[in-house]
């Protein structure tokens, strides 16, 4: 068997693109059927290893396999705490084609996803997006809505701590603010990565017409959107099967009667095949990022293929 190829950041993403990584998630949403999916979680003590497995038919097979070791964070030497690998597999022989550097393919998976629902359900001519969170995944978002909508004018971002917002506003050349409610009432789009558990998005911030994009709660525990802006939008998933019952944002409300699942108007294998997302420049449309290994693995696809030239 030949060497199977390892791809890191340093071989690929100069010629990687948003736009590029979303038109490849809309061709695996269209061209394949459903993806088969599952994740298989074990625990010892505070450390964890996660694999998440996909096989789409007719695609590939893939595997992102995730450990995490909190107490690196206090050896000597610092290590990450968070170690990642993709594994690629072809479909129709089952020989491995890939290892792909599982934090590359991780970081455009997720920007990747809140990009696509943007495109299919944020009005075209926003002007102005605001980034909540402060973090690696809230400069992805940056990079990533300022290519796929270069009619932005304003770009601003907000942080619990306003010192780790200013710091990344400053690399990215936005606007810091400490206004939250003030800067949703004025913004087209709103993208939001936190780690919060509480909810803390109010409806009545945010007016017709804007789209919002959750990308934090990623637990049954978490929720980033308080009720009202649930009751008042139209909601959208990336896939039904990775958000409902599995986390917090969707599955607390549904629990407690406040929205049902019928609610729930239609995931990307929906819209990517012609059911209809925005209906008017006055709704409020809700897309909730859950990720799924069915991502990763168009993700990593096209990570393979860029990389092949």
């Amino acid at each position: 068997m030949s060497t199977i190829p390892f791809l890191q950041a340093s071989d690929v993403e100069h010629n990687l693109s948003w736009m590029d990584v979303s038109d490849a998630m809309i061709n695996g949403h269209k061209q394949h059927e459903r993806a088969d999916i599952d994740d298989i979680l074990f625990k010892h003590g505070d450390d964890a290893m996660l694999n998440r497995a996909a096989w789409i038919k007719g695609a590939g097979i893939g595997v992102k396999t995730a450990t995490i070791f909190p107490e690196n964070l206090k050896r000597n030497p610092v290590l990450p705490s968070i170690h990642a690998v993709f594994s690629l597999f072809d479909d129709q022989t089952g020989v491995p084609t890939a290892l792909i550097d599982g934090t590359l393919v991780t970081k455009w998976k997720t920007a990747g996803d809140s990009i696509l629902g943007a495109r299919l359900l944020a009005r075209k001519e926003s002007k102005v997006l605001t980034v909540v969170g402060a973090g690696a995944v809230a400069a992805s978002l940056i990079d990533a809505y300022r290519e796929v909508f270069p009619g932005l004018e304003t770009i601003q971002l907000w942080n619990r701590t306003f010192e780790k917002a200013q710091k990344l506003a400053n690399e990215k050349g936005v606007i810091a603010t400490q206004n939250l409610p003030e800067a949703i009432e004025n913004s087209d789009i709103v993208s939001s990565a936190t780690m919060t558990i509480e909810p803390f998005l109010n409806g009545d911030w945010f007016k017709p017409g804007t789209h919002v994009d959750l990308i934090g709660a990623y637990r049954p525990d978490m929720r980033e959107a308080q009720d009202n802006l649930l009751t008042k939008s139209r909601l959208f998933v990336d896939a039904r099967e990775t958000t409902i019952h599995d986390i917090g944002e969707l599955r607390i409300p549904i629990e407690r009667g406040v929205i049902g699942e019928n609610d729930i108007i239609a995931d990307f294998y929906d819209l990517c095949n012609g059911a209809a997302g925005r209906t008017s420049d006055d709704e409020i449309t809700l897309f909730k990022n859950g990720g799924g290994a069915h991502l990763d693995l168009m993700t990593a696809l096209y990570i393979q293929k860029t990389a092949k030239g």
